[in-house]
């Protein structure tokens, strides 16, 4: 009997990763982007342009792995559920890369103004304007949608499985609930950010993952649920146990 003791640790540190990474994200550019010139200071700032993107793919990355990571044990309770989680943050990581594309072109755009006429400069803000437009619609609210939507999903079996205590996968439950509060709110107020009710509403579920990494990593799944939850045989092949 596998005791997922590798995906534990694995899916442990793959929460850090994502948390930190999401938190990195925004230290190269700072308030460059809510600037009135922001076109400007991309164009000569492109490193810090290009650090930013490197962040990203790594938060990207780690949101997918971490239901990837879960799969494998979770999909004994029920696999249809597993699969949905697993969907659900892969749609996170895709659109993730999406906002980080959206930069990445936003600093083309800036970086051809530089030499441009006042005409075609005008141009260029039009675009960049939409290209902004699109990279707070994905990160505050498209991506927030998919990851709670995974995260509810796998914290409703790790609540019925048991495969970590109660209390843990029931904080996790409500803090992904609560994220999908403020990303609905977010939708229809456009408060995109750290606004004072997105900061609130996202705290809980910030600080358990934290816990749940811990968690994992220190002691891992509970053996006695692995052992009494049923081995079934889902449609994801090629998802072993770590």
């Amino acid at each position: 009997m596998p005791t997922y003791r590798g995906n534990a640790i694995a899916v442990g540190l793959l929460l850090i990763a994502c948390s930190v990474a999401s938190i990195l994200s925004v230290v190269p550019l700072g308030s460059m982007l809510d600037s009135p010139d922001y076109l400007a200071q991309l164009a000569a700032n492109g490193d810090r342009v290009v650090v930013t993107a490197l962040i990203e793919f790594v938060w990207a990355a780690a949101a997918v792995g971490i239901a990837i990571g879960l799969y494998p044990v979770l999909r004994r309770s029920n696999g249809s559920v597993a699969l949905g989680s697993v969907a659900g943050r892969t749609v996170e990581g895709i659109l993730a890369l999406v906002g980080t594309l959206s930069l990445l072109t936003l600093l083309t755009v800036a970086q051809g103004t530089v030499a441009a006429d006042p005409a075609a400069s005008t141009s260029a803000q039009l675009v960049g304007d939409t290209l902004l437009a699109v990279r707070d619609w994905v990160f505050g609210f498209l991506m927030l949608l998919a990851f709670a939507v995974g995260a509810l999903l796998y914290y409703a079996l790790l609540y019925r499985s048991r495969l970590v205590p109660r209390w843990l996968s029931g904080w996790g439950l409500i803090g992904a609930g609560l994220c999908l509060v403020a990303t609905v709110y977010a939708g229809f107020t456009q408060e995109f950010g750290l606004s004072t009710v997105n900061t609130l509403l996202n705290a809980p579920i910030g600080l358990q993952e934290m816990v749940l990494a811990i968690w994992l990593i220190a002691k891992g799944f509970d053996r006695r649920a692995i052992v009494s939850a049923p081995a079934t045989r889902p449609s994801l092949a090629g998802a072993p146990a770590l």
